[in-house]
């Protein structure tokens, strides 16, 4: 249960398969374990190692070599401030960085040791194991470091969109046991091509990584997203499967002019934030021969732990029950070896329809923090923070973050219901809906919203819309128009900022 045995099985299973970037020029598998050995024995006296980096080649192989050396692999977000990357980087004075020209500063400001991508990949091939004479170069080196099942082999800093960043243990228990639950060992068909759409910080990416490499998938990543350089980069390398966050998915949709052929696309998964219904089922429609698959997963969970499959959204799509066609907006069903428990403040475990606080439990659930130990109950459950119902089919429902529940007066109202009415007003291209604190009810409901170019509505009219399907109550006080949404790379809403900005125009009104 480590991740060397991962590699190790690739590399001896299918060692000419290219595993990584273009089909005519990227590394086979028995090559990947020749960078990964080389890249371990380059690694010396260090503790950790820090990829701070776009996402290319130089992360699987970082992953890998972290774990041969018997270190962790920390994924640093490049987009971060100065100060915010001094204070990460101050946790890990013995780490070696990998750290690209744009982002070296501040490790070296740190006096951490810093490669660069390229000379990281450049690096000497490491020497043979000592008693092992002439091996072949597909044998693995033992490397005194390498650490068992229960070591970490991964530590990612959680976003820090509403408080200070943590760092989520990711063991290799937990890593492998996510693979093996998920994937079937060279799956994948020698043309079938990956393509991973997500910053090397984001779990999805690590993921991305070892399932790709564990079915046999050649994978690829794209640097910058663009909805027109997406679809080239798929057609021009024959991608046959993809991954997108929502917020990536509705611009390919959106954009006008687009060539949104995908010839040999066959599957598209999405996760990282919640797909709003109008753009899936645009997807649904534009592409009818792709399968489409929706996840539901968090750091602390190593990734996946329940989806909404190929033929859920097929069905939902074109069903006339309401309660089959809800399930094209839920996140599906638990994956293999996780256990779901939806609860109410008390911890009392809810039923079918009754909406609460999720927890779940599994081997590939961490709930771990570097420092402050494991956040899981005398169960073995994880808190996930996210509110929702399981339905009769036991189908996961999603409200949203426990944190954005609105509280006015004694009413509890899920954001989502509103952002989903607002979402599928024809003039609207993206919406949120929060909590503004209020003297009279404790918060009041607040809008803002994203227009079509060319659009007529306003938030007198919108406010219309919504109260013709919602309550009242339910009505936002107050809809404004601006001209972008404050997200993340991977399509979370920083609804702190938006709070904040709305609360000073409240105050200066």
């Amino acid at each position: 249960m480590h991740l060397s045995m991962l590699l190790d099985m690739a590399a001896e299973g299918f060692a000419d398969r290219v595993v990584l970037g273009p089909a005519d020029s990227g590394p086979t598998a028995g090559r990947l374990r020749e960078l990964a050995d080389a890249g371990a024995a380059s690694i010396g006296d260090a503790d950790a190692l820090i990829h701070l980096a776009v996402n290319g080649p130089a992360l699987p192989v970082a992953l890998f070599a972290a774990a041969r050396a018997g270190v962790p692999l920390i994924p640093l977000n490049y987009r971060l401030g100065a100060d915010q990357l001094a204070t990460l980087l101050a946790h890990h004075p013995r780490a070696l960085v990998i750290a690209g020209p744009d982002h070296d500063e501040a490790p070296r400001r740190a006096g951490l040791r810093v490669t660069t991508p390229q000379e990281w990949l450049d690096a000497p091939p490491a020497p043979a194991p000592p008693g092992q004479g002439d091996l072949d170069s597909s044998a693995a080196p033992v490397l005194p470091g390498q650490g068992g099942p229960d070591s970490p082999a991964v530590l990612i800093y959680t976003s820090g969109t509403t408080s200070t960043p943590k760092a989520v243990v990711l063991r290799h228990r937990n890593l492998v046991s996510y693979v093996l639950g998920t994937v079937e060992f060279a799956a994948a068909g020698p043309e079938e091509a990956a393509l991973v759409s997500v910053p090397p910080y984001h779990i999805a990416a690590v993921a991305g990584v070892l399932t790709n490499l564990y079915a046999g998938r050649r994978a690829l990543t794209l640097e910058r997203f663009t909805a027109d350089g997406w679809l080239r980069l798929v057609r021009e390398q024959g991608i046959t499967h993809a991954m997108v966050v929502p917020t990536m998915l509705a611009r390919i949709m959106d954009a006008e002019g687009l060539d949104r052929s995908v010839p040999a696309l066959r599957a598209l998964s999405y996760g990282g934030a919640r797909m709003p219904a109008r753009v899936v089922e645009a997807a649904l429609r534009a592409w009818p021969d792709v399968d489409f698959a929706g996840a539901y997963g968090l750091t602390e969970t190593s990734s996946t732990i329940t989806v909404l499959g190929p033929r859920e959204h097929r069905t939902a799509l074109d069903a006339d029950d309401p309660a089959v066609r809800s399930r094209l907006g839920s996140a599906g069903l638990p994956v293999p070896g996780v256990e779901l428990e939806v609860r109410d403040a008390s911890g009392t475990v809810l039923g079918a329809g009754e909406k609460g606080e999720i927890w779940v439990r599994g081997e590939q659930v961490s709930g771990e923090y570097a420092g402050q130990g494991a956040a899981t109950d005398e169960r073995g459950f994880f808190p996930t923070r996210d509110r929702g119902h399981l339905d009769g089919g036991g189908y996961l429902h999603i409200e949203g973050r426990a944190d954005d529940t609105i509280i006015r007066g004694a009413e509890n109202i899920a954001p989502a219901e509103i952002e989903d009415v607002l979402l599928r007003h024809p003039d609207v291209l993206d919406a949120v809906v929060v909590g503004v604190p209020d003297d009279e009810w404790g918060q009041r409901i607040e809008a803002v919203v994203v227009l079509r170019a060319g659009a007529a509505a306003d938030g007198d009219g919108l406010r219309d819309a919504v109260r013709a399907v919602l309550r009242g109550s339910r009505t936002p006080d107050r809809i404004v128009c601006w001209p972008e949404l404050p997200r993340t790379a991977t399509g979370k809403l920083v609804r702190r900022e938006i709070v904040e900005a709305l609360a000073g125009e409240g105050e200066a009104r």
